[in-house]
């Protein structure tokens, strides 16, 4: 159960930033005693590149326009990143537990990605750069404090993924409901004649 409830939690944060996931696991690893993390992240040269990975991501998250080309590009590594969390948390399990804990990984990482990469589209239609700042460093916040709480306590994480990950696809919904509305009332508009 501790694998399945840790999975969704670092399924979940991957989702948001699979580079910190994987450098919070494998530091936790190399310098604490967390037996649940498996011993491929915390190897050096996984950390140095979760590192560098991170700190473009941390810069490019935070500049308007520049952060939904970088969400466009991670549509397929960070769901990828859950999964393969995943599969590496079930460890020797048999090949059901590796496969049910891959799709829970991949797929919780891919849900939590759609709802990052829509509210940064709603949020990059403001003129303002101090939004994407306020949300890229409360999405690091989450996925670190998540991350980190799910090593000592899964169950409870995954309760707090789970309840972040409803509200984020409610939030979603809504915003695509604004955007379908505002489209629809352009469309109605049509186009503006000058008279002479």
């Amino acid at each position: 159960m501790d694998a399945l409830a840790l999975t969704f939690s670092s399924g979940w944060a991957s989702g948001i930033n699979a580079y910190l996931v994987v450098l919070v696991m494998g530091l936790a690893d190399r310098f604490g005693s967390f037996t649940d993390v498996p011993d491929v992240l915390a190897r050096w040269d996984v950390l140095a590149v979760a590192a560098l990975l991170y700190s473009m991501e941390f810069i490019a998250d935070k500049i308007p326009f520049i952060d939904s080309t970088w969400d466009a590009i991670s549509t397929a590594i960070r769901p990828t990143a859950g999964a393969v969390i995943g599969v590496l948390l079930a460890g020797d399990a048999s090949s059901l537990d590796q496969a049910v804990l891959g799709v829970v990984g991949g797929g919780t990482a891919l849900l939590s990605h759609l709802v990052k990469a829509g509210g940064r589209l709603a949020i990059n239609s403001s003129p303002e750069p101090a939004s994407n700042i306020v949300a890229s460093l409360t999405e690091d916040a989450a996925v670190l404090g998540v991350v980190w709480f799910a090593l000592d306590h899964p169950e409870a994480a995954a309760a707090i993924a789970g309840v972040l990950l409803l509200l984020g696809l409610v939030m979603l919904f809504f915003v695509g409901r604004l955007v379908r509305r505002g489209w629809r009332r352009w469309k109605k508009k049509g186009p503006i004649h000058q008279t002479a």
